[in-house]
């Protein structure tokens, strides 16, 4: 049995913690005066250090309690959460990520950003004062606690394993410390003798006399991943000195019931287990918003997995729906009803693992998008625009290969948005339009693809400019007539911009190049709109998946092609005594529409007799349609998509090819090129 490394997997639990916390910290500037942000912001922070010190991450266990302590201001209403404030607490969650990706490495920068964190929270608290280290140990009867404060004993003992998970006691009384003036005292009754002593076990006890008003909610955050294995009690102490109420709270009761029913319980990160791709579930939870009660709380609805396992499980699923559509075909040119049947139920059983294991790599892009607010709110306070940034459609689900490949292209794109789209704020009042602009990224299905937008309300597209830039590069001719569709995609040939000077975001024109590179490698499309004054928006149109699709089989000649189902609207017998070659009459009239269509014998130069009643198979693709005419529907199979190799890529009408039932590989016709195609095709037909 193999064992995953524990840090990998404290490494992936921080991840999720630390996006939880931009998030927050970003929902937080826009609305400050929320206290359930507030506190689902100081829970990410907790238990960052909590787990920090279980798996030995002490350097970062260490930072995160100070930027606890100063951020805890903003919890108890001392402070207040200003944009300055946010934008530091952002550098600190940079940093943690650093702390906790490179631990063996120095990085600098921690003690200032934490400088940084306690003025400015200084700046904005009523008192204009920040305890900065805890208190210093004093005899209780030094500590005069007010009307509303209280005496309170904590007695605790740590689990025996506490020290081999990397639990500091020493932390553990600084939180205690913050909590309110105290006296420590340690208690020695359980020491055994040098010749016994296990240096990994912490014999020590400890005992705290602490004044505050009610301690047993702070004390159950402090000890909160040790309660299970450890003795706590938390007891008031009365006025006389020396006396003591004689009920203890024992550890799994420390708070009021009342406060137990509303407070959430964190996560723990759990054993260790695989590295993670979330398996399409409920995504896990840390932190439960204020008011879930811990007994109403359902089991856990996702587990991790190894992204390699879903990969290698994918490519299981794909073999046997071959093996499956091999039997079948034997089944079907056998006489024997069993084998029949056999290869029947087969089928529908891998057909349903075929749907599961796509289920379980379909993952909401509402993963992606939240990525991107971080980097518009770098941009706007970069820039120096006033910018509003509106997600739609992030539970829209798409591959998982297709999410980790997106995230570089619409970075470009957004980034291409912000900083060449909209306009600054002068100019933007005097074209009569609010000062803040405005960039939308959304998500929705689209038959067989998932349609991505980035749009913004800035100036649009300067056609002007980009035609003379593409005269200045040598890809356009100074007299040719073209598209406004096709002057706009231009901008995606590599090297191209239309920047008067090179900034630190953009101007080298290689931004656009990755994306369309990156689309066409995922068999995907972008289509451009514009309009001068108002704003510009990029479309991705993505497929749903790169791995197993349903297909429809066709006959070309002696060839045969497989044609994406999802793709397809109906098919229609091509009428008899349309010309081979029609030039530029190449439709057809399906309900009143007039749809072009191709003949792939000519596409593909097949020299094959043609057979006499040939069949057109209609396609769509965003907005677009194209009749393909093929010999023979042959029928519908699953169709594992295998990827063609580099020498085979500037092949543009085939998106990857599939091995038959019979052994026999079937190209996957790319129905989003060929519906461009047969546009232009029509339109060449016209022209001549």
């Amino acid at each position: 049995m193999s064992f995953s490394d524990p840090n990998e997997t404290f490494r992936q639990e921080a991840r999720e913690l630390l996006e939880q916390l931009e998030l927050g910290l970003l929902d937080l500037e826009q609305n400050p005066g929320n206290d359930d942000l507030v506190n689902s912001t100081f829970r990410a922070l907790h238990t960052i250090k909590g787990s920090g010190a279980m798996f030995g991450f002490t350097a970062v266990a260490a930072f995160v309690h100070e930027f606890e302590t100063a951020f805890d201001q903003v919890r108890k209403g001392q402070s207040s959460a200003t944009p300055a404030l946010i934008a530091v607490a952002l550098d600190a969650k940079d940093h943690i990520h650093k702390l906790i990706e490179q631990p063996d490495q120095t990085h600098a920068g921690g003690d200032a950003i934490l400088d940084a964190l306690r003025a400015t929270i200084a700046g904005t608290s009523a008192t204009a004062e920040i305890p900065e280290a805890p208190a210093p140990e004093a005899p209780a009867a030094a500590s005069q606690p007010s009307a509303a404060e209280g005496r309170w004993r904590i007695r605790f003992r740590l689990p025996a394993d506490a020290l081999v998970y990397g639990t500091n006691p020493l932390l553990l009384l600084d939180e205690i410390k913050a909590i309110g003036p105290c006296t420590i005292k340690a208690l020695t009754d359980t020491i055994p003798g040098l010749d016994v002593i296990d240096p990994e076990v912490p014999y020590l006890g400890w005992q705290v006399d602490l004044v505050s008003a009610d301690p047993r909610e702070a004390i159950d955050d402090v000890f909160l991943f040790l309660k299970d294995g450890m003795e706590l009690s938390v007891e008031p102490l009365l006025d006389e000195p020396g006396q003591v109420a004689a009920t203890p709270v024992s550890a799994p009761a420390i708070a009021a019931p009342e406060a137990a029913a509303q407070r959430p319980e964190p996560a723990m990160p759990a054993p260790a287990q695989a590295a993670p791709v979330h398996a399409k579930a409920k995504p896990t939870k840390t932190a439960e918003p204020d008011g879930a009660s811990g007994s109403d709380r359902p089991a856990s609805s996702s587990m991790r997995v190894d992204a390699e396992r879903l990969d290698e499980l994918m490519d299981r699923v794909g073999e046997l729906v071959i093996a499956q559509a091999r039997l079948t075909q034997i089944a079907n040119m056998s006489s024997d009803g069993n084998l029949k049947t056999i290869a029947e139920e087969l089928e529908r059983l891998s057909s349903g693992l075929r749907d599961t294991t796509m289920g379980i790599r379909m993952v909401p892009i509402g993963t992606l998008f939240s990525r991107f607010r971080r980097l518009v709110h770098d941009l706007s306070r970069d820039l120096g625009k006033e910018i509003e940034f509106i997600t739609t459609g992030e539970d829209t689900e798409l591959d998982k290969t297709m999410i980790e490949r997106l995230a570089d292209p619409l970075v470009h794109l957004i980034r291409n948005s912000v900083d060449h789209g909209l306009e600054s704020a002068d100019k933007r009042l005097a074209a009569g339009k609010p000062a803040q602009g405005t960039v939308r990224l959304s998500a929705v299905y689209a038959g067989a693809e998932v349609a991505i937008s980035v749009t913004d309300d800035g100036a649009g597209l300067n056609a002007e400019r980009i035609r003379a830039k593409a005269e200045e590069a040598g890809l356009l001719a100074p007299d040719a007539k073209i598209a406004d569709q096709d002057l706009w995609q231009m901008i995606f040939a590599p090297g191209f911009s239309t920047a008067k000077e090179v900034t630190s975001l953009s101007g080298r024109g290689v931004g656009m190049d990755v994306v369309k590179r990156t689309i066409d490698g995922l068999r995907g499309s972008i289509d451009v709109a514009t309009t001068p004054g108002q704003g510009s928006s990029m479309t991705l149109r993505l497929p749903l998946t790169l791995a197993i699709i349903d297909g429809m089989l066709v006959r070309v000649g002696n060839g045969r092609f497989t044609i994406p189902l999802a793709a397809v609207e109906e098919c229609v017998e091509l009428p008899e005594g349309i010309e081979a070659n029609a030039r530029g009459r190449n439709f057809l009239d399906i309900r009143g529409s007039l749809v072009p269509f191709l003949r792939l014998r000519e596409v593909f130069g097949t020299t094959a007799p043609a057979d006499p009643h040939q069949k057109v198979v209609i396609v769509s693709s965003g907005e677009g349609r194209v009749g393909l005419v093929v010999d023979q529907i042959i029928g519908n199979n699953q169709t594992v998509i295998k990827q063609l190799s580099k020498l085979h890529s500037s092949i543009k009408s085939f998106s990857g090819a599939t091995i038959l039932g019979d052994g026999t590989v079937a190209l996957i016709l790319d129905t989003s090129h060929l519906v461009a195609f047969g546009q232009g095709y029509v339109d060449q037909g016209r022209a001549a």
